[in-house]
C-alpha cells in the first residue's frame, strides 16, 4: 500500500497544523535519543541534486549561549528602533527568543560548495542549496513537535557575530537558529504572533492561482 492508513495521516496532518514558533521552554532537558532522532528526521529532507547541503551544530554550553542571546538581544533592540508607535511599543511586549532558556541550541547552516561546482539542478536557480537547507529545518521542526519538543526560530541575530561565536567557516551561511526544548505552556491553539494580534493568517484560498497568476481566477474559470 502506497498511502499511509488513515491514523497515519492524521498524526502527520497534527504534526504541521499544531506546530507553534515556541519562545518559553522548561528546564528540562531533551535526551540525547530524541535530539537524534530529530536530527536524522532533518538530515532525510530532500534536497535539489542530493546535494544535502547541510550541517547542525547542537549548542549546550550555557556561555556560548550567552554570548548569542546577546547579538540577539542587540539586533532586537536594533529592529525595534524601526517601528513608529503603537506598533513600536507591541513589538517591545513580544518575547521573541529563548535561547538562555532552551536546554538545547541548533544552528542549521548551508554549505553551497558541497559537490559544487556541478550541482544537479542548481544551474539556474543556485539558490537551491538554502531552498533545499529549508527543507531540513522543517523536517526538524515538524519531528520534533511529533516528539513533543518546541522549537524558535531566532532571526534576530548578525551572521557574521554568530559564525564567529561558533566558528563557522567563512563560505557557510547560517540560515536557522533554532531554539529547543519542552513548552513551558504547551502548544498554544494559534500561532503566538496571532494570538498576541501581531498578524492575521492570511485566507489560504486567496494565496491559489491557476494556470497563470491571476488571484481572482478560480478552478472553474
Amino acid at each position: 500500500m502506497v498511502e499511509f492508513e488513515a491514523d497515519e495521516r492524521e498524526a502527520v496532518y497534527k504534526s504541521i497544523y499544531t506546530r507553534r514558533d515556541i519562545r518559553q521552554f522548561r528546564a528540562e532537558p531533551v535526551s540525547e535519543e530524541v535530539i537524534a532522532r530529530i536530527l536524522d528526521a532533518a538530515h532525510h529532507a530532500p534536497s535539489v541534486g542530493f546535494s544535502q547541503p547541510w550541517d547542525f551544530v547542537v549548542v549546550k554550553d550555557d556561555e556560548t549561549k550567552s554570548e548569542i542571546a546577546s547579538i540577539a538581544e542587540r539586533a532586537i533592540a536594533a529592529a525595534r528602533e524601526g517601528y513608529q508607535e503603537p506598533r513600536k511599543s507591541d513589538f517591545g511586549q513580544l518575547k521573541l527568543e529563548g535561547i538562555t532558556d532552551a536546554p538545547v541550541n541548533i544552528c542549521i547552516t548551508c554549505d553551497p560548495t558541497r559537490d559544487a561546482p556541478h550541482v544537479l539542478g542548481r544551474n539556474t536557480m543556485q539558490e537551491m542549496d538554502v531552498y533545499s537547507t529549508c527543507l531540513a529545518i522543517q523536517n526538524l521542526w515538524l519531528a520534533a513537535r511529533a516528539e513533543g519538543v518546541g522549537v524558535g526560530w531566532v532571526s534576530f541575530l548578525y551572521p557574521h557575530e554568530l559564525r564567529e561565536v561558533l566558528n563557522i567557516p567563512h563560505h557557510v551561511q547560517p540560515v536557522a537558529y533554532l531554539c529547543v526544548g519542552y513548552p513551558e505552556n504547551g502548544f498554544p491553539d494559534e500561532p503566538v504572533l496571532q494570538q498576541q494580534g501581531w498578524r492575521e493568517r492570511i485566507d489560504g484560498d486567496k494565496l491559489v492561482h491557476y494556470g497563470e497568476w491571476n488571484p481572482t481566477k478560480t478552478p472553474e474559470t
